[in-house]
C-alpha cells in the first residue's frame, strides 16, 4: 500500500536566511540614513496629540464653503470615473495579447504604464500648468489615472477569457467589431463593472487630494483652512470627507451585491 508522502513544515534554507538577513540590514540601514529614531518618535506622539486636541470642537460655521468643496469633490469623483471608463475600454483592447497585434499591444502598453507612473497628485500639478487652478485639472488628473488602472485590469482579464467563441466567430467571417461586441465583452462585462466601481471609490478619495494643488473640490479647503489655523474647520472637512467615503463605500458594495460582481 501507497504511503501518503509526509508534509514537511516550512525549513529555512541558508538562501531564505540570507535573503532575509539581507533585508534587515537593508531596513536598518535606511531607518539609520533617514534619521528615525525613537526620540522623533516620542516627541511626534505628543505633537500629534497636541494637534488632535485642536481639532475639536469642531467648526460649523463655514457650511457654504464646505457644501461648495464637497460638491466639486463629487462632480470631479463622478465625471472623471465616467470618461476613464470610456477610455478604458479602447485601451484594453488595444493592449490585449489575444486581440491586437504586436506593435498595437506596444503602443497600448506604454500607455497604461505611463497613466500608471504618475500619482494623481503629479498628473493633478501637470493639469494644473496646463489649464489653470479649477475642477477641470481634477477631472483630467483623475481620467489618467482610470485609464491606467482600470485599462490594465481590462487587457488582463480579456487575456485570460476563453477563446473558443472568438476562434468561432472569426471562421464564420464576423468584424473585429462583432467579435469584440458577442465575443469579448460577455466574457468580461461582469469583472468591467467590478472595475468600475473600484475605481469609483478610490476616485472619490482621490479627487480630495488632487484639491490640495489646486484641482478642486474640498482638499483646496482643506489645505486653506490648515494655513489659516483653523483646525476646527479642518476636523469639520476631515469628518465630511470621512462619511462621503464610508457612505459611497456602503454604495459601491450595495451595487456589487446588486449585480452579482
Amino acid at each position: 500500500m501507497n504511503r501518503q508522502p509526509t508534509l514537511r513544515p516550512f525549513v529555512w534554507s541558508p538562501g531564505h536566511k540570507a535573503v532575509l538577513a539581507a533585508a534587515l540590514a537593508y531596513a536598518a540601514w535606511s531607518l539609520a540614513s533617514m534619521d528615525v529614531s525613537a526620540e522623533r518618535l516620542a516627541a511626534g506622539w505628543e505633537q500629534g496629540g497636541r494637534f488632535l486636541a485642536s481639532l475639536f470642537p469642531p467648526e460649523l460655521g463655514k457650511m457654504d464653503e464646505l457644501w461648495q468643496g464637497i460638491k466639486e469633490t463629487l462632480q470631479i469623483a463622478v465625471l472623471a470615473t465616467a470618461l476613464g471608463l470610456v477610455l478604458s475600454l479602447p485601451v484594453g483592447l488595444l493592449a490585449a495579447a489575444n486581440l491586437s497585434p504586436a506593435p498595437l499591444r506596444l503602443a497600448g502598453r506604454t500607455l497604461i504604464a505611463a497613466c500608471r507612473a504618475l500619482h494623481p497628485v503629479i498628473s493633478a500639478i501637470l493639469f494644473v500648468k496646463a489649464v489653470g487652478f479649477g475642477p477641470l485639472a481634477g477631472v483630467l488628473a483623475l481620467v489618467v489615472a482610470t485609464v491606467g488602472f482600470v485599462g490594465k485590469l481590462f487587457a488582463d482579464a480579456i487575456e485570460e477569457i476563453s477563446p473558443k467563441p472568438i476562434e468561432a466567430m472569426r471562421a464564420t467571417g464576423a468584424s473585429f467589431a462583432n467579435v469584440v461586441l458577442f465575443g469579448v465583452l460577455p466574457q468580461v462585462s461582469s469583472r468591467f463593472v467590478g472595475f468600475a466601481t473600484y475605481q469609483l471609490d478610490s476616485n472619490l478619495r482621490n479627487s480630495t487630494m488632487v484639491g490640495i494643488v489646486g484641482a478642486g473640490g474640498i482638499g483646496g479647503a482643506l489645505f486653506a483652512a490648515f494655513l489659516r489655523y483653523e483646525y476646527g474647520f479642518v476636523c469639520t472637512i476631515l469628518a465630511t470627507v470621512i462619511a462621503i467615503i464610508v457612505v459611497g463605500e456602503l454604495a459601491v458594495n450595495a451595487m456589487r451585491k446588486a449585480l452579482d460582481v
